[in-house]
């Protein structure tokens, strides 16, 4: 069984009339990245807030690192760290002086937080402007910073808000390396929440899908595409646009649920995979020019898309 360092059970938040967060159970296993996807005011933000014990939910239960975030807030906030997609930094002061003073803040002992502060800079690429004003720096370099001081107490959990946010593709493409480190190479816990579905599907473990305050899907990429697709799909490459009579006769072949004509590509749905064979030969025999053969992998921009369409009661 997973050890499980977060878990929920019908976490709600309202704001007055407003409910921002909406029964929300979750189960996040240690070492685990774990991607919470939403458009903004979904209450992304919010739940994050709850889980470390900024706001004290409405009603629900809450448990981090087995501990209740209500009553042990600041005992939690020790063993977590935050970025927010606005990280206050002190500008005037140099990067090593802001990991100080936020690791004097943590209680990191003197004799750790010195070599600590000089790995996070060596890791982060930081070490050559360790002790330039960080009013100097690059967005990249600050969001580096940033991501450094919410490591600063070594946290089991590390809970990232937009991180690569604004970043320009190459200090986006630090930032998601620097998250793979920790988690790959560390074993760090990570809840991400991210517009960048790209990012997110390169990173993550498990999604959540948050639609106005309600968690409407969980799992993996490839589970959650199951749940929407049923059956099997297959993409077709052509060398040539099939003729109209033909195109009508493949929609009638048993087992084909759909055809849809994408450029040079018939994208099939099939009702189980083993109709393949049939419908390549049915096109051969109709005479298409059949360049390649692959099954269908939706992106988790699909899926996320699709997901939100259906919360929304239409299709994508």
């Amino acid at each position: 069984m997973p050890e499980w360092v977060i878990e929920t059970h019908n976490l709600t938040r309202h704001f007055g009339a407003l409910v921002a967060v909406h029964g929300l159970n979750l189960q996040i296993a240690r070492g685990e990245v774990f991607g919470f996807l939403g458009p903004n005011g979904a209450g992304k933000t919010t739940t994050v807030r709850l889980l470390n014990g900024v706001l004290n939910p409405t009603a629900g239960e809450i448990r981090v690192l087995g501990m209740d975030p209500i009553a042990q807030g600041p005992a939690v906030r020790r063993r977590t760290g935050v970025l927010t997609e606005s990280p206050a930094l002190y500008e005037p002061l140099s990067a090593r002086e802001n990991l100080l003073i936020f690791g004097e803040l943590y209680d990191v002992p003197p004799d750790i937080l010195r070599r600590r502060v000089d790995e996070l800079l060596e890791m982060f690429e930081l070490t050559a402007r360790a002790d330039d004003k960080v009013a100097g720096y690059s967005k990249g370099m600050k969001q580096r910073l940033a991501l450094a001081r919410a490591l600063i107490h070594a946290p089991d959990i590390l809970f990232l808000d937009e991180p690569t946010a604004g970043l320009d593709p190459e200090a986006a493409r630090q930032v998601t390396e620097l998250i793979e480190h920790l988690s790959q190479e560390e074993g760090r816990t990570i809840f991400l929440c991210t517009h960048n579905l790209v990012e997110a599907e390169r990173l993550c473990d498990r999604v959540g899908v948050i639609h106005r305050g309600e968690l409407i899907a969980v799992g993996t990429p490839e589970e959650l595409a199951r749940r929407i697709w049923h059956g099997h799909g297959i993409v077709v490459r052509l060398g040539r646009p099939l003729p109209a009579e033909a195109l009508a006769s493949l929609k009638r072949l048993e087992g084909v649920a759909q055809v849809e004509v994408e450029n040079s590509d018939l994208h099939i749905l099939l009702d189980q995979e083993h109709r393949t064979p049939a419908v390549v030969r049915a096109l051969v025999e109709a005479g298409a020019e059949i360049y390649a053969v692959r099954p269908r992998e939706h992106s988790l921009e699909d899926i996320y898309f699709q997901l939100q369409a259906n919360a929304r009661g239409g299709s994508a």
